[in-house]
């Protein structure tokens, strides 16, 4: 009985480096397809769902960063961005607020690029997987299978994989302080940008979500020298 085999999708110019990439991913056990242009990565995505996708940073006919945060965002499909030229902690910073699950550096090793795919596929795992699906806390609701917010007025937001991961560890032990390294446990990223700079640009943009007043914020608030709290009582229930 055959397999599936999880589609990983690389957009990379570097015709060299993408097959090295889709040679190795081929011999770990995924399927692997590369694309080079925006556009090329567009007409792919229309047919194919891919279980993540790997995306340069620097392309010839647009930026991955906006491929990241209008297309893969918003259809909740894991990325991680990958830059030779876009080496700055502030770049980094920038693809993991615009959606991105993890971050690496050119010269890749292509083995680091695998086990890094896998960490973030079993951290989505994890979250589809689990059993309660929905929390509610100050009105809010979090539907985490559906990668969503909806407000106390009934607008809905949409949450990042990234994002949906984050709530839901805050979620999970609320009234309770969580350090950083708590909260990002298991997230590679740490060990590419400054790490407390990419928690904090995490929660930021929850609050920003949760319409927090950043100057003081009643859902996820800040304990000084200790990490984050989230605050309301909370209420776990199976989603469809």
């Amino acid at each position: 009985m055959s397999t599936v085999r999880p589609l990983v999708l690389i957009l990379e110019n570097d015709a060299d480096l993408a097959a090295i990439l889709v040679r190795t991913f081929g011999e770990q056990g995924f399927e692997a397809q590369s694309v080079g242009l925006v556009r090329d990565f567009e007409r792919r995505l229309a047919q194919v769902r891919p279980a993540i996708c790997i995306v340069d940073m620097s392309l010839p006919d647009g930026a991955g960063f906006e491929v990241i945060a209008r297309r893969l965002k918003s259809e909740a499909i894991p990325a991680i961005a990958i830059s030779g030229v876009w080496t700055d902690v502030s770049y980094r910073v920038l693809g993991l607020e615009m959606g991105a699950d993890d971050y690496l550096l050119k010269p890749i090793d292509p083995r680091e690029l695998v086990a890094r795919v896998r960490a973030v596929l079993r951290r989505v795992e994890g979250a589809a997987g689990a059993e309660d699906n929905i929390v509610r806390f100050s009105g809010w609701t979090a539907d985490f299978h559906g990668h969503r917010l909806i407000a106390p007025n009934g607008d809905e937001i949409d949450l990042s994989a990234s994002e949906v991961r984050l709530l839901r560890a805050l979620a999970s032990r609320p009234q309770r302080v969580q350090t950083r390294e708590t909260l990002m446990e298991g997230d590679e990223t740490a060990g590419n940008i400054a790490f407390d700079r990419s928690i904090d640009v995490r929660i930021s943009r929850l609050r920003a979500k949760l319409r927090e007043d950043p100057r003081n914020p009643l859902i996820i608030k800040t304990v000084y020298g200790a990490g984050y709290m989230f605050a309301p009582a909370v209420e776990w229930s199976r989603g469809g």
